[in-house]
């Protein structure tokens, strides 16, 4: 007779759910009160919102996102006398209970969520009330409730799905995780192997012999079950892992940055509980932020977590303050990053964290192995390539090298997942897929459930201590990360293999784009504050405290679902609203250190490293200032006897260039280098382009946008001439409820021609391009990023290079050839597509989810066509694009005989100066920008003590004395230095 194994597995399973039915079981109605309100309040004035006595099935709450305080009363009944008695609580939302006190317990999650299950179950419903019940006894239970699930959706209309008096079985819950996790084995093994074939039969016959399941008829079945879940595998198994408890939790995204500060306390608090009850439990959390939120917000709670961070059961992971994205932060904020998250570590919990930590960011630039190295980290990790859509990613650990040769050691977990169910599927999917298993012998694995939060409940901590060294797996072992990583980079530096370049992720490339506000402001508030550093030291008054304030709102909006665009529309709302309040605040600081240092008279300043020139018109005419390095002056300058620019019909010109405008579209049909005679443009440039983007989102941009014809905007009106020191174009453009206003522009010293925009973008689903086909004939393509460029191909030979067809670049992108190129500079952009001769960069997108109102709106940008000689070092893109991003300032005033200079730099770009952390001296950081070996000539104002530092600011050589830096510096190296007089 043959066997029926499908019959039996179905029978097995149907098992699970029989049993899981019996394990927490109502027995009687809570008397619920809620008091409602639509932002959060305290424990200390839980009773003020509108108050509503609710039964199972009311609603609650009018809109997601609304609070509410619920008041659980009753007494214990007769059924639960002697018991282990629960209370289950499912109210269509988050809540975190509190003791008498107001104090964290633990947190709540609604059954019912958006959350995908094949990864776990997300619901939280189950608090632990009494081991053993005493009938009769007071129940008075408080929690802080919250309308919306995991991902910010009001689920089930916001009724109350469950509030009961329960009685745990913990016969049948032990009984229940054995069958879950023995059935998950099955289903994801060998039907023909004898570990397969003996489980299934053993537990069949074991349901067979099920007569009831609350009278001890499952006897035979409890102990087939507990047979096979104890078998033990080999300890000198050939790979193993390491599991962490993790709730990689969005500091928004799905709802709002205020939501997210009563996550994090639900979400940890509900880790210290479960640490009670499973002693070999470690859970860990990555980002200082979400510490210094509970801290001000949570204190007891706080003081808890840094207790179990000192028994070694709550791990502090990841470097940066932030999980912020990588693509769009500039190269100095990714170091504040990890200044401000390592330091916050070791001053709140002494430690010494040198992982960085991002999971769930989009791509990862070439400059960041060195950006760790010279913080002091030893190990990255994430799993995010893996859900590139195009190319599999070969390696899961490898060496990774940047720009400047820099390696680091990379960990990709191999699970592919950071919400892990810890089960037998997800352990032998790691395995299978590890494609480096052949060097390395250990793996890690993060369980629980992240995004929305909630991390890892009794399900994984009882999967993970069945996991341990189950009979057909590899050993699994519960511990902290961190450890087990630089482990892992000890035994097999030598033996992995090495990635050169950046992790470029083939999806999400719509985030180099989207949302656009924030781009802006992002790109403004890192300047801004780059100057008032500068500004603040130049004048004798820096403002340390506020700077660092302004810093880490900064960095907390560089999170990877914020400046990339991918949250809801309140998200924006609100942090558009506070760059503009920071703005302005950095702004006014710098206004008034300028004012005390011009003293009334007209001061031009400058805070890049090399000497810059302004024109001034005064009432005599023009004068050309010249400018010192970062630094001002207040002299007169040259008297300009006659300008150069001229306008015609269609032209503009200066003694740099001519460009000329088509009649009917507008196009930039001819842009010649005069001083080369060479022509820029082989095809019209600047026409705006406006693409539909069918079954798009936020995050994606179809790949096959490329093979549709665009719509362009219409030319409605163009007009040239001259305005004092100016030619300038006047277009105005229309297409469907949408406009343009361009001022195109030759200044008296322009090397490039700038566009001046201004956008009413009212389009949905469509996407806003503009391009230019310059005359250039290359292989590779220019794009800056942090600290140097990147080339990357500018064919579509592979499917490698296809799958790039969009990139992300900051100031500037470039074609050149070896004696010629040209470039695209701007002022905010970030998403390009370089594909043969065409530089193209995306200007506006318009999505509908998660807002649908993304782009919409008005925007004003600015970007520059820049023919230059050479290639990109010979252009001095690099140095073009900072002057571009940031102008010069200036005090208004007289007439003035004052310059002075803090230093001026050559070989190298200054990024950075500003006041030590430590209140001695200041910080200078520098870079090599284009890939060459220079000689660095750095002349300061006076003679210092200058210590090089690593970018922690920590003393890494020998100090010495002068007035100056002469060394040679490498290609794309970063350097530090802490400067005492």
């Amino acid at each position: 007779m043959p066997y029926l194994k499908d019959r039996y597995l179905r029978t097995v399973t149907q098992m699970v759910e029989k049993i899981r039915a019996q394990v927490f079981v109502p027995v009687s109605p809570l008397t619920m009160t809620c008091y409602a309100t639509t932002e959060p309040v305290d424990f200390a004035h839980r009773t003020e919102g509108r108050e509503m006595h609710l039964h199972e099935g009311d609603s609650w709450g009018e809109n997601v996102f609304d609070c509410g305080w619920f008041h659980f009363e009753g007494t214990v009944p007769q059924e639960c006398q002697g018991k282990p008695t629960v209370l289950l609580i499912d109210v269509s939302g988050e809540g975190l209970i509190v003791d008498a006190q107001g104090e964290p317990v633990q947190g709540i999650t609604c059954v019912d969520s958006q959350y995908d299950f094949s990864l776990g179950k997300p619901g939280k419903w189950v608090y632990p009330f009494q081991d053993a019940g005493v009938a009769g006894s007071k129940i008075d239970v408080w929690m802080d409730g919250a309308q919306n699930d995991l991902f910010g959706v009001m689920r089930n209309e916001g009724r109350v799905q469950l509030a009961q008096v329960g009685v745990w079985n913990k016969r049948l819950y032990t009984l229940l995780y054995d069958m879950i996790v023995l059935v998950d084995y099955l289903k994801c093994s060998d039907p023909k192997s004898a570990r397969y074939n003996q489980m299934l039969f053993a537990l069949y016959e074991g349901c067979t012999q099920v007569t009831s399941l609350k009278d001890g008829g499952y006897d035979a079945l409890e102990a087939a079950a507990h047979r096979q879940v104890s078998m033990q595998g080999s300890q000198d198994a050939p790979l193993r892992f390491t599991a962490i408890g993790h709730a990689h939790m969005d500091l928004a995204w799905l709802w709002p940055i205020r939501e997210t500060k009563r996550k994090t306390a639900r979400t940890f608090a509900t880790a210290l509980s479960l640490m009670e009850r499973y002693p070999d439990y470690v859970f860990g959390a990555s980002q200082p932020q979400q510490f210094q939120w509970l801290k001000e917000n949570y204190p007891g709670l706080y003081r808890r977590v840094q207790e179990k961070v000192k028994e070694g059961r709550f791990e502090v992971q990841g470097c940066m303050w932030v999980e912020a994205d990588t693509n769009l932060s500039g190269g100095e904020a990714l170091v504040r990053q990890i200044l401000y998250g390592k330091r916050f570590f070791k001053e709140e919990f002494d430690k010494d964290v040198r992982v960085l930590w991002l999971p769930d960011v989009f791509g990862y630039n070439a400059a960041m192995p060195q950006i760790l190295v010279k913080s002091g980290n030893t190990v990255f990790m994430t799993q995010k390539l893996s859900w590139s859509q195009h190319n599999k990613f070969p390696h899961q650990s490898f060496r990774w090298k940047g720009i400047d040769g820099t390696e680091i050691f990379t960990h990709m977990l191999p699970e592919e997942t950071y919400n892990s169910p810890i089960l037998p599927r997800g352990l032998r999917k790691a395995e299978e897929n590890y494609q480096d298993s052949g060097v390395c012998d250990e793996a890690l694995i993060l369980f629980g459930i992240g995004d929305g939060g909630g991390g890892p409940g009794m399900e994984h901590l009882e999967a993970a201590q069945r996991m341990k060294n189950f009979y057909g797996l590899c050993p699994c072992d519960q511990g902290a990360a961190q450890p087990m990583l630089e482990r892992l980079r000890e035994k097999s530096w030598d033996r992995v293999p090495t990635w050169a370049g950046e992790l470029y992720l083939e999806r999400h490339q719509g985030t180099f784009t989207t949302s656009a506000r924030s781009k802006k402001m992002n790109r403004q508030m890192e300047l801004a504050l780059r100057d008032l550093e500068f500004i603040g030291l130049l004048a004798g008054d820096y403002p340390k405290a506020e700077l660092e304030r302004l810093w880490k709102e900064t960095l907390l909006y560089q999170f990877h679902d914020i400046l990339p665009g991918s949250s809801i529309q309140r998200v924006y709302d609100e942090s558009i609203d506070r760059y503009h309040a920071m703005l302005a605040e950095t702004e006014t600081m710098i206004a008034v250190r300028m004012q005390k240092l011009a003293e009334g008279r007209l001061t031009a300043f400058n805070s890049l490293a090399w000497p810059r020139q302004a024109i001034v018109k005064r009432n005599d005419g023009f004068y050309r200032m010249a400018v010192p390095a970062m630094g001002f002056t207040q002299e007169k300058g040259e008297k300009l006897d006659k300008l150069t620019v001229s306008a015609g019909e269609f032209t503009l010109e200066n003694r740099f260039l001519k460009a000329t405008f088509d009649e009917i579209t507008g196009a930039l049909v001819s842009c010649v280098d005069k001083r080369t005679g060479r022509e820029a443009l082989r095809a019209p440039g600047n026409r705006y382009a406006v693409y539909t983007e069918e079954n798009a989102d936020c995050w994606d941009i179809a790949i096959e946008y490329t093979d549709r014809k665009p719509e362009y905007f219409t030319l409605m009106a163009q007009s040239c001439r001259v305005l004092d020191d100016e030619a300038i174009c006047f277009q105005k453009y229309a297409y469907g409820d949408s406009s343009i206003v361009v001022k195109a522009k030759l200044g008296e010293d322009d090397e490039y021609l700038t566009f001046d925009t201004q956008i009413d973008w009212q389009e949905q689903d469509k996407m806003l391009r503009t391009s230019f086909d310059t005359s250039v004939t290359t292989d590779r393509a220019g794009f800056d990023i942090q600290y140097g460029l990147l080339h990357r191909s500018n064919n579509e030979n592979t499917l490698w290079d296809k799958a790039q067809f969009e990139e992300c670049g900051h100031k500037w992108i470039d074609l050149s050839e070896s004696d010629w190129g040209v470039s695209l500079l701007n002022d905010c952009k970030y998403g390009f597509r370089v594909k043969g001769s065409v530089l193209d960069m995306n200007i506006l997108r318009a999505q509908h989810y998660p807002s649908n109102l993304t782009d919409k709106g008005t925007h004003t940008l600015s970007y520059a066509l820049y023919p230059h000689a050479g290639n990109e070092k010979g252009g001095r893109v690099k140095e073009k694009a900072y002057e571009f991003n940031i102008p010069l300032r200036f005090a208004a005033g007289e007439v003035g005989e004052e310059s002075r200079s803090l230093m001026h730099a050559q070989g190298a770009i200054v990024e950075s100066l500003k006041a030590a952390e430590d209140g001695n001296g200041q910080i200078l950081r520098v870079y090599e920008p284009y890939g060459t070996h220079a000689k660095m000539e750095i002349a300061l104002d006076g003679t210092y003590t200058i210590t090089p530092c690593d970018l922690m600011e920590q003393a890494e050589g020998a100090a010495f004395s002068g007035d100056g830096i002469h060394q040679e510096i490498k290609p794309f190296e970063i350097l530090t230095f802490r400067l005492e007089k």
